[in-house]
């Protein structure tokens, strides 16, 4: 099974683009949300996301409580989610884990430090994914 849809919620503009620029080599769609209440709009609409990847701080809703309220919603055993988070918060990505969340990538990242925690959250779940050929080449 192919890569086919994610949801990435982060408040930053610059995120979304950069996560626009490396998810564009699975050819899948992108949806972006600046918070976690609008990330539980969405997959309440789109039954098709397949990835969550998931900023702890932003306004209105954060990370935590985003998963906080998805797992009580049982989003969390539909969707995988990767907390992306700022390094020296551990604690969050802790808390977030405990919450359902499938897996956790640092801030800063590297495209392939990218692929490679989407590989292995979307490996456990039993579905494969497929990059671009250019992906192999760089890694």
């Amino acid at each position: 099974m192919m890569l086919n849809k994610v949801l990435v919620v982060d408040d930053s503009a610059l995120i979304h683009q950069m996560y626009h620029l490396v998810l564009a080599r699975y050819r899948c769609e992108v949806v972006d949300a600046r918070n976690g209440q609008e990330a539980l709009d969405i997959l309440a609409r789109q039954e098709d996301v397949q990835l969550v990847l998931l900023d702890i701080n932003m306004p209105v809703m954060n990370g935590v409580q985003f998963l906080e309220k998805a797992s009580v919603l049982g989003l969390t055993e539909r969707v995988p989610v990767v907390i992306v988070s700022t390094e020296g918060k551990e604690a969050d990505t802790v808390q977030g884990l405990r919450l359902g969340a499938s897996g956790y990538l640092t801030k800063p990242f590297t495209p392939s430090q990218l692929h490679d925690v989407i590989v292995r959250v979307i490996e456990a779940g039993g579905a494969g994914i497929e990059p671009d050929e250019e992906m192999a080449l760089e890694r």
